[in-house]
């Protein structure tokens, strides 16, 4: 198992993309994060249960999770 952590997170706004043919974006407020980077913004492509493909709404309640290999991290007491 890679060491994560889970941060709960709501999709602000839908951005649509500029030029046809790019992908649209959301915008995710993550909670916890420092007030100026706070926001991501993602592909709006998720793909449910079934293989199918889907998108975020406005308003939508996530979770953004954030995984490494155990290779890129070091004990929190341990300084580099």
């Amino acid at each position: 198992m890679k060491p994560k952590t889970v941060k709960p997170g709501v999709v602000e706004k839908i951005i649509k993309p500029v030029y046809p043919g790019l992908p649209e974006k959301a915008q995710i407020a993550v909670e916890g994060g420092d007030h100026l980077y706070r926001e991501i913004r993602i592909d709006n492509e998720l793909t449910d249960e079934h293989g199918k493909k889907v998108k975020l709404k406005e308003n939508a309640q996530v979770n953004v999770v954030v995984e490494a290999d155990k290779a890129a991290t070091i004990p929190k007491d341990q300084t580099q």
